[in-house]
């Protein structure tokens, strides 16, 4: 199979030396290659068709308001309710250690836009791209703790797409799309009104959506974890495009010392430590374009110094025939992910449950948002998935947990986008839907 693979792609090269193949006859040559198998750490097999297997389609939703009275839906033995509504595109859900709840509410927004492509996204129909965003973060706080929100303020207004949020002693930092603020802090404060320092820049926007820019401390507070997407699908737009991107980047608080903690990861979103443990983990959302089953997000945890592929390969060593032969020595040290979640899913939120309120099933597993497809013939996503863990490692794939976003059969409609998700002290959890503009509260029934 080696040598035959070698004169095929040494066929490619003779063709680009006489005018190039086309982009069609390059998919059609690449999707000559074999299938893969792919081995995870956890022992399990993940089976990946041949790139362009299936056509590279576009397929999106049309967002319609929740029905009355109607909800997510969770397993037997929960209750899911509308913790709060009428916000604008809540993307992301922090709390902070007196148990008040801060959400991000910031938008995609389009860089240039015709109205042919607007009508042809449905934007009249569908919010899930907006032409503004919030730029705010809005508290809830739980005076009397009956998982209702008594207070709601705005926090901090005019950001930039803010995203990320943490509390370290008396600073709060936000990432913004383009850069991370510190601003004073004191516990129990409904408002900033201060101005906030700029600690350090980012690259601003990128592909799609991956403007999303993520915050994480490590146990003891002496190393901040920032999340940062690649600025385009698979490296189409130049390497000087995607400098400081498709990393995690580690920092010290006061913005110094920054260095790429792990690379290779496309659109790195959810960032935590497994309970008990000092692994850290991540969501990724991976790359489009190669096919309905090409390529899985995945759940990883993270080492030190390692590469996850992007845009090089996938899922392991396998070579992605838009970078053919670009990069042999990436390719061969990439790392295979711990747990596959389905191609095109969009996988972004990560919360560990360290709670006790569920069920003993999910102690210790992580919950992830799964905001959902638009380049695959059926729609995948739009749901909350559980991976259970078994001393600090995945023990099972994942299952669905909170689903009822999709209308449905036939239709092309849904009701919500979960994105963020979060833990609240009392050991519920808590979603927020960018699409419907709610966050909902799941708990355990008693």
């Amino acid at each position: 199979m080696m040598l035959s693979r070698t004169f095929f792609w040494a066929g490619l090269t003779l063709l680009a030396a006489c005018g190039g193949p086309s982009k069609q006859e390059k998919q059609e040559a690449a999707a000559k290659l074999p299938a893969q198998t792919v081995t995870t750490p956890a022992a399990d097999v993940v089976n990946l068709p041949a790139p362009y297997a299936t056509k590279s389609v576009t397929k999106r939703v049309d967002i319609l308001p929740w029905p009355a009275g109607k909800t997510p839906t969770a397993p037997a033995g929960f209750s899911v309710t509308e913790y709060a509504g009428q916000l604008e595109s809540p993307r992301w859900i922090y709390v902070a250690p007196n148990g008040d709840v801060l959400v991000a509410e910031a938008s995609t927004i389009p860089m240039t836009m015709t109205k042919k492509v607007a009508a042809e996204l449905k934007l009249d129909k569908s919010r899930s791209l907006r032409s503004r965003s919030a730029n705010r973060i809005t508290l809830f706080q739980d005076a009397n703790k009956d998982g209702k929100p008594d207070i709601r303020t705005t926090f901090l207004a005019n950001l930039s797409q803010p995203f990320g949020m943490l509390i370290l002693g008396n600073n709060f930092y936000v990432a913004n799309t383009d850069g991370m603020l510190r601003f004073p802090y004191q516990p129990g404060a409904t408002t900033i009104t201060a101005s906030g320092q700029r600690i350090l820049n980012l690259p601003k926007g990128g592909y799609n959506n991956h403007w999303t820019r993520n915050l994480l401390p490590n146990t003891d507070g002496s190393k901040i974890y920032i999340t940062v997407g690649s600025g385009s699908n698979v490296q189409e737009h130049g390497a000087e495009n995607e400098v400081r991107r498709a990393n995690i980047l580690q920092i010290n608080p006061d913005g110094t010392d920054e260095k790429v903690y792990a690379s290779g990861l496309r659109n790195p979103v959810g960032l935590a430590w497994a309970p008990g443990t000092t692994t850290l983990w991540t969501a990724v959302n991976e790359r489009d374009e190669l096919g309905d089953e090409l390529v899985p997000d995945y759940l990883t945890s993270v080492r030190e110094g390692g590469f996850y592929g992007w845009p090089y390969a996938y899922y392991g060593p396998n070579e992605d025939p838009r970078r053919k032969n670009e990069r042999p020595d990436l390719v061969k040290k990439t790392i295979v992910p711990d747990v596959p979640l389905g191609a095109h899913t969009a996988s972004l939120g990560l919360a560990f449950y360290d709670k006790t309120a569920f069920p003993t099933k999910y102690h210790g597993g992580a919950f992830i948002t799964q905001h959902g497809s638009w380049n695959r013939t059926a729609f995948s996503g739009y749901k909350v998935v559980f991976v259970p863990f078994a001393n600090g490692k995945p023990s099972g794939p994942s299952e669905d947990f909170l689903t009822g976003f999709l209308v449905g059969g036939d239709s092309k409609d849904a009701y919500g986008r979960p994105v963020g998700i979060a833990t609240l002290p009392d050991g519920s959890l808590l979603v927020a839907d960018d699409a419907a503009d709610k966050i909902w509260r799941v708990s355990a029934n008693r």
